[in-house]
């Protein structure tokens, strides 16, 4: 069979439109696994016995499970059971801020709890509340220990975003299904498909390489 390279031109403008939605939900998806993970680390890390367990409770049931069913159960399930309306994008971006928070929320617990007791004793005993301790003493070493795993996991959650095909996101996986069904040609379909998730994932992780030799990670 001879690669033919004009199909992958004809594919192009579908394929980068899947493409730009496959950030989006990424860029959406993480911000929000962010703000939920860095709540539950610290759950984890300083919370008291109750809010601990909510979190490890939380942790747990999500990293126990794949996310093609979270995002079935987000879909499917849950307007069953509120009696609400989700749409493909919205329960796409909900599972990826419910995924990518529980494994955010190891992270920032790992990465707080690394850091020498000595300072959070030295930054109580100088009169300080444990928030502005946790904000200026522990926070800045805790985060840039963090930074390579969460590079890691930023990459994991965009390459999850190609699962959303079973719930029917327009993404870039989508896209090259529904291109390849058409034409049938294969190998030049997922080939190009397979570039432009390597393109995103490695312009990522340039980008957390010089963020990462920028804040000298100890």
């Amino acid at each position: 069979m001879e690669f033919d390279w004009s199909v992958i031109g004809e594919a192009m403008p579908a394929l980068l439109s899947g493409a730009r939605l496959t950030v989006l939900i990424t860029i959406a998806g993480l911000v929000g696994g962010l703000i939920v993970g860095f709540v539950a680390g610290l759950m984890r890390a300083y919370g008291n016995a109750m809010l601990n367990a909510i979190a490890f409770a939380y942790v747990e049931l999500i990293r126990g499970t794949p996310i093609v069913v979270q995002v079935m159960f987000i879909y499917f399930a849950l307007p069953v059971l509120a009696d609400i309306r989700v749409n493909p994008m919205t329960a796409a971006v909900t599972a990826i801020v419910v995924n990518a928070g529980a494994y955010i929320a190891e992270i920032v617990r790992g990465s707080f709890l690394s850091v020498h007791k000595g300072l959070k004793e030295a930054g109580l005993a100088l009169g300080l509340p444990m928030w502005k301790v946790l904000v200026y003493i522990i926070g800045p070493v805790a985060f840039r220990r963090m930074i390579p795993p969460l590079g890691n996991q930023f990459i994991v959650s965009l390459k999850d975003t190609s699962l959303f095909i079973v719930i029917g996101v327009g993404e870039l996986t989508r896209q090259g299904q529904e291109i390849m069904a058409a034409n049938f040609r294969a190998v030049e379909i997922w080939s190009a498909v397979a570039i432009l998730y390597l393109l995103m994932t490695g312009t990522l992780t340039l980008i957390l390489r010089v963020t990462e030799k920028r804040m000298r990670i100890l």
